[in-house]
């Protein structure tokens, strides 16, 4: 086709200023992000109110429970981290004694471990630290009020945006749009009830495994460990690699923490590679790939939002491809699963 180079040409320039418009209008595009994602989940609840109360009671009553939910999920990490927090401050002579023991080892073998520390963390980094803290903490309550903002009024107009869509692009369009939303939101429910199951499970094992080797601040590491799996990759290799850290300032042994590290690896990996698509099942399938590259790609756009929301975009847009002919190759390509090519030609 003459036109290929052309079309490809644009679709370049294209994504490109989308991508950059969400990089830049981050403040704008995230918020509106996570308000769909949260009416996908919540629509359900939504309606079954709306016919036991009238529709504004529905409303509060749905946001309301929203705010519950993130409010005890929020304050269960602020719990756990603070708990981890006052660990190090009780201890700070044994971990500098650590410390001194470490830096001189590693002298012994030319590495100068407090020149580096001195170069790179002073008094002017760790306030510079803090301020960037408070200043994430600041925006996060400003985007929190916003995303409920935005959540409020789409439960509101969900049933007249739905009827609209019909009429978008004509019946057979319109028709596709909302069998494709339906769809998104049953699976975005769907993985967030496995995340959730998966991360509970996470957070036990992770309890109970370092209660049962003496791993002081157990419930917190277990905290820790059910509200990052909900990462994926990057928070199970967080809540693994923390804990062998804490293994290691406690007791000092090297051994203990290499074998907090790999078991608690073995256990990862079984949760999230077994179990987590045992209770998926086909309908999430969805290729590694692009699960890793949505949780770096999104990472990148938005930051440690960008993470957690990467994956359920990626659901979305593959499912939205599947409903519409001339992109279900893309689905077909990144869906993790082999395709009936005899079916789909019959089809």
């Amino acid at each position: 086709m003459p036109n290929t180079p052309l079309r490809l040409a644009a679709a370049l320039i294209i994504a490109s200023i989308v991508i950059g418009a969400l990089y830049f209008a981050s403040a704008v595009f995230e918020p509106v992000a996570f308000a769909f994602f949260f009416i996908a989940i919540s629509w359900p609840m939504q309606k079954a109110l709306q016919t036991r109360a009238p529709k504004t009671v529905a409303l509060i009553a749905t946001v309301v429970v929203g705010l519950v939910i993130v409010f005890t999920l929020t304050s269960l990490i602020a719990w756990g981290g603070g708990q981890v927090a006052h660990w190090l401050t009780r201890n700070f002579d044994r971990l500098q004694g650590l410390y001194a023991a470490s830096a001189q080892w590693l002298e012994q073998h030319d590495i100068f471990l407090s020149t580096l520390i001195s170069e790179r963390f002073n008094v002017v980094w760790v306030l510079r630290l803090s301020q960037q803290v408070a200043l994430r903490l600041n925006s996060l309550v400003g985007f929190s009020l916003l995303v409920f903002v935005f959540l409020a009024l789409g439960l509101l107009e969900a049933e007249a945006f739905s009827k609209n869509l019909r009429t978008v692009g004509g019946e057979v369009t319109g028709s596709r749009l909302i069998a494709a939303g339906v769809e998104i939101g049953g699976k975005l429910r769907r993985y967030m009830l496995v995340r959730t199951w998966a991360s509970l499970l996470t957070g036990l094992v992770v309890w109970g495994f370092s209660f049962l080797i003496g791993l002081e601040l157990a419930a917190a590491w277990g905290v820790i460990a059910f509200a990052l799996n909900y990462i994926p990759f990057i928070g199970p290799l967080v809540a693994t690699t923390l804990p062998a850290l804490f293994a290691l300032a406690q007791t000092g042994s090297w051994e203990l923490a290499l074998i907090v590290l790999v078991t608690l690896a073995i256990l990862q990996f079984l949760i999230g590679s077994y179990l987590e698509p045992l209770l998926a099942g086909k309908n999430l399938t969805i290729s590694p790939f692009l699960v890793l590259f949505s949780v770096f790609f999104w990472g990148f756009i938005w930051g440690l939002p960008g993470t957690f929301i990467g994956v359920p975009i990626a659901i979305a847009c593959l499912t939205l491809c599947e409903h519409f002919p001339e992109s279900r190759w893309i689905a077909v390509l990144l869906s993790g699963k082999a395709s009936n090519a005899k079916a789909e030609g019959e089809a």
